[in-house]
């Protein structure tokens, strides 16, 4: 691939070109969006995200910048475990989770009348509007395969994290056999596309989500980069053989 071209499903195309592209899908899918995911994993993404939770163990008072945060689930969740921690130990400790998105559109499908501290924020994942050393924790899930720029984003998430803050991303992965791959792709590439027409009207879409999955580096090179931006303590793992996988580090 040409050094200026990016990856847009199993196209190569310009930086910027991608960046256009990816807000049209998701700006396309935001009604919807939350949907497509309870039908496209059976509803198992929200086990894998509330593992993920279960990694990162909110605490009272913390500040949590979910990347790529769309409607809000993750941060919502997070603020959730802090509050009930602050609740048995009985103290006051007010938890912020930042949501931050490159889609005004995903940003305004989230919104609920009983958020509260939780602002929302449309940015590029590699040009964050935070301060050094602000957040005890950021996350992104199922959203850096569709950053343009994807080690200065890896890079970022380490500059805002406080010393010892902790880093989750979950994202779909490959398959950890060959059987299961091929299985996997049969229902990914036929069904996938199919089912987001006709949930949202837009198939086209879901066929970049597929092939965006497939242009993803495995799970060891994506950790080799993780570990590259600065992160100490890398480590993976894989959900559902593979479908997913979440990979950790810490800003040491």
């Amino acid at each position: 691939m040409d050094e200026d071209k990016v990856s847009f499903g199993f196209e190569d195309v310009s930086r910027d070109e991608k960046s256009r592209r990816v807000k049209g899908v998701f700006a396309s899918v935001a009604g919807r969006y939350d949907l497509m995911n309870d039908l496209m994993s059976a509803g198992i993404h929200r086990i894998w995200k509330a593992n993920m939770i279960a990694w990162l163990n909110p605490q009272p008072g913390e500040r949590l910048i979910d990347v790529a945060g769309g409607t809000g689930d993750v941060a919502r969740a997070f603020q959730k475990r802090a509050n009930d921690v602050a609740r048995r130990r009985n103290v006051t400790a007010e938890t912020m989770t930042f949501v931050s998105d490159i889609n005004e559109a995903m940003l305004v499908a989230g919104i609920k009348p009983d958020d509260h501290n939780m602002p929302r924020l449309a940015c590029d994942a590699a040009a964050l509007p935070f301060p050094d050393c602000c957040a005890d924790a950021v996350t992104i899930s199922f959203g850096i395969r569709n950053v343009v720029e994807i080690d200065r984003a890896l890079s970022e998430f380490r500059r805002v994290l406080k010393p010892g803050g902790r880093f989750a991303c979950l994202e779909f992965s490959h398959m950890t056999h060959r059987v299961l791959q091929e299985a996997y792709d049969q229902y990914s590439f036929s069904v996938i596309p199919a089912l987001g027409g006709l949930v949202t009207g837009d198939k086209d879409s879901y066929k970049y989500l597929v092939e965006s999955i497939r242009r993803f580096p495995n799970q060891d090179d994506f950790a080799a980069r993780i570990r590259a931006a600065g992160f100490g303590e890398v480590n993976y793992w894989n959900y559902s053989g593979g479908i997913a996988a979440l990979h950790t580090g810490w800003a040491v």
